[in-house]
Protein backbone atom coordinates (compact mmCIF):
# COMPACT_ATOMS: atom_id res chain seq x y z
CA UNK A 1 0.00 0.00 0.00
CA UNK A 2 1.13 3.40 -0.95
CA UNK A 3 1.59 5.29 2.16
CA UNK A 4 0.85 8.55 2.86
CA UNK A 5 3.16 10.64 4.29
CA UNK A 6 2.40 14.13 6.20
CA UNK A 7 4.57 17.14 7.11
CA UNK A 8 5.69 17.11 10.84
CA UNK A 9 5.05 20.44 12.26
CA UNK A 10 8.15 19.93 14.53
CA UNK A 11 11.05 18.62 12.82
CA UNK A 12 11.95 17.01 9.88
CA UNK A 13 14.09 16.32 6.98
CA UNK A 14 13.82 19.07 4.29
CA UNK A 15 14.82 18.17 1.04
CA UNK A 16 14.45 17.36 -3.04
CA UNK A 17 10.81 15.57 -4.06
CA UNK A 18 10.41 14.25 -7.33
CA UNK A 19 6.28 14.36 -8.78
CA UNK A 20 5.23 11.74 -11.53
CA UNK A 21 2.55 12.55 -13.60
CA UNK A 22 1.81 8.51 -14.65
CA UNK A 23 0.75 8.05 -18.47
CA UNK A 24 0.31 4.95 -20.24
CA UNK A 25 2.56 6.10 -22.82
CA UNK A 26 4.81 8.52 -21.19
CA UNK A 27 5.67 9.98 -17.25
CA UNK A 28 6.63 13.82 -16.74
CA UNK A 29 8.66 14.32 -13.81
CA UNK A 30 9.48 17.29 -12.49
CA UNK A 31 11.85 17.95 -9.27
CA UNK A 32 11.37 20.20 -6.84
CA UNK A 33 12.89 21.87 -2.98
CA UNK A 34 10.69 21.55 0.45
CA UNK A 35 12.69 24.48 1.40
CA UNK A 36 12.12 26.81 -1.43
CA UNK A 37 8.55 25.69 -2.47
CA UNK A 38 10.07 25.68 -5.67
CA UNK A 39 9.97 22.79 -8.72
CA UNK A 40 10.83 22.35 -12.18
CA UNK A 41 9.50 20.20 -15.11
CA UNK A 42 12.35 18.00 -15.72
CA UNK A 43 11.93 14.55 -17.97
CA UNK A 44 9.71 12.44 -19.78
CA UNK A 45 9.67 8.68 -19.15
CA UNK A 46 8.88 6.51 -21.84
CA UNK A 47 6.19 3.34 -20.85
CA UNK A 48 6.25 0.89 -23.78
CA UNK A 49 3.95 -1.63 -21.76
CA UNK A 50 5.75 -0.95 -18.89
CA UNK A 51 7.74 2.45 -17.22
CA UNK A 52 11.22 2.35 -17.58
CA UNK A 53 12.56 1.48 -14.91
CA UNK A 54 15.84 2.25 -15.93
CA UNK A 55 15.23 5.68 -17.06
CA UNK A 56 13.10 6.20 -13.54
CA UNK A 57 16.15 5.02 -11.58
CA UNK A 58 18.51 6.80 -12.97
CA UNK A 59 16.89 10.12 -11.99
CA UNK A 60 16.02 8.86 -8.58
CA UNK A 61 20.15 8.16 -7.82
CA UNK A 62 20.81 11.17 -9.10
CA UNK A 63 18.49 13.72 -7.20
CA UNK A 64 18.27 11.51 -4.27
CA UNK A 65 14.57 12.50 -3.16
CA UNK A 66 13.62 12.07 0.32
CA UNK A 67 9.89 11.21 -0.48
CA UNK A 68 7.59 11.11 -4.15
CA UNK A 69 4.79 12.39 -5.38
CA UNK A 70 2.56 10.71 -7.97
CA UNK A 71 -0.07 12.54 -9.12
CA UNK A 72 -3.97 11.04 -9.13
CA UNK A 73 -5.92 11.31 -11.59
CA UNK A 74 -9.33 11.52 -9.82
CA UNK A 75 -13.06 11.34 -11.96
CA UNK A 76 -14.24 15.31 -11.44
CA UNK A 77 -16.75 13.90 -8.46
CA UNK A 78 -13.54 12.78 -6.81
CA UNK A 79 -14.09 9.02 -7.65
CA UNK A 80 -11.75 6.70 -8.89
CA UNK A 81 -11.38 5.26 -12.17
CA UNK A 82 -9.03 2.72 -14.33
CA UNK A 83 -6.86 5.34 -14.98
CA UNK A 84 -6.50 6.79 -11.09
CA UNK A 85 -6.02 2.48 -9.89
CA UNK A 86 -3.12 2.75 -12.41
CA UNK A 87 -1.70 5.35 -11.12
CA UNK A 88 -2.15 3.60 -7.73
CA UNK A 89 -0.39 0.41 -8.90
CA UNK A 90 2.41 2.98 -10.05
CA UNK A 91 3.01 4.26 -6.58
CA UNK A 92 2.84 0.94 -5.04
CA UNK A 93 5.75 -0.23 -7.61
CA UNK A 94 7.84 3.10 -7.34
CA UNK A 95 7.89 2.43 -3.61
CA UNK A 96 8.73 -1.03 -3.65
CA UNK A 97 11.33 -0.65 -5.90
CA UNK A 98 12.99 2.05 -4.64
CA UNK A 99 12.26 2.35 -0.74
CA UNK A 100 11.13 5.98 -0.83
CA UNK A 101 7.96 7.37 0.88
CA UNK A 102 5.35 7.64 -1.82
CA UNK A 103 2.69 10.35 -1.72
CA UNK A 104 -0.59 11.09 -3.59
CA UNK A 105 -1.89 14.27 -4.98
CA UNK A 106 -4.81 15.26 -6.39
CA UNK A 107 -4.20 16.01 -10.20
CA UNK A 108 -7.34 17.05 -11.55
CA UNK A 109 -6.84 19.42 -14.13
CA UNK A 110 -3.09 19.53 -14.18
CA UNK A 111 -2.74 18.46 -17.86
CA UNK A 112 -5.41 21.28 -19.46
CA UNK A 113 -2.78 23.71 -16.77
CA UNK A 114 0.50 22.39 -18.36
CA UNK A 115 -1.02 22.42 -21.65
CA UNK A 116 -1.97 25.91 -20.96
CA UNK A 117 1.44 26.82 -19.73
CA UNK A 118 3.21 25.15 -23.09
CA UNK A 119 1.00 27.60 -25.24
CA UNK A 120 2.47 30.01 -23.42
CA UNK A 121 6.08 28.76 -23.66
CA UNK A 122 5.54 28.77 -27.77
CA UNK A 123 4.27 32.30 -27.70
CA UNK A 124 7.25 33.13 -26.30
CA UNK A 125 9.22 31.03 -28.12
CA UNK A 126 10.66 29.31 -25.14
CA UNK A 127 9.77 25.89 -26.78
CA UNK A 128 8.96 24.77 -29.68
CA UNK A 129 6.18 22.20 -31.29
CA UNK A 130 8.23 19.06 -31.43
CA UNK A 131 8.64 19.47 -27.26
CA UNK A 132 5.00 18.69 -26.95
CA UNK A 133 5.84 15.65 -24.94
CA UNK A 134 7.34 18.13 -22.21
CA UNK A 135 4.04 18.67 -21.40
CA UNK A 136 3.51 15.69 -19.56
CA UNK A 137 6.57 17.17 -17.13
CA UNK A 138 4.72 20.29 -16.98
CA UNK A 139 1.79 18.55 -15.55
CA UNK A 140 4.20 16.92 -13.27
CA UNK A 141 5.56 20.09 -11.98
CA UNK A 142 1.81 21.01 -11.14
CA UNK A 143 1.39 18.68 -9.25
CA UNK A 144 4.26 19.35 -7.40
CA UNK A 145 3.88 22.79 -7.14
CA UNK A 146 -0.10 22.23 -6.33
CA UNK A 147 1.40 19.82 -3.17
CA UNK A 148 3.92 22.53 -2.08
CA UNK A 149 1.21 25.36 -2.10
CA UNK A 150 -1.33 23.22 -0.29
CA UNK A 151 1.30 23.06 2.45
CA UNK A 152 1.89 26.50 2.64
CA UNK A 153 -1.66 27.55 2.28
CA UNK A 154 -2.73 25.14 5.86
CA UNK A 155 0.26 27.16 7.39
CA UNK A 156 2.41 23.40 8.10
CA UNK A 157 5.56 23.92 7.05
CA UNK A 158 6.45 22.00 3.94
CA UNK A 159 9.41 19.98 5.09
CA UNK A 160 8.40 15.97 4.83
Amino acid sequence: MVSVVMPDEKAGPSGTLLAFDFGHRRIGVAVGQTLTGSANALAVVAVTGKPDWQAIYAIINEWKPVALLVGLPLAADGGETEMSRDARRFGRQLEGRFGIPVMLEDERLTSFSAEERFVKARERGAMRRKEAALKDAMAAQIILENWLHSRADSGVPPEL
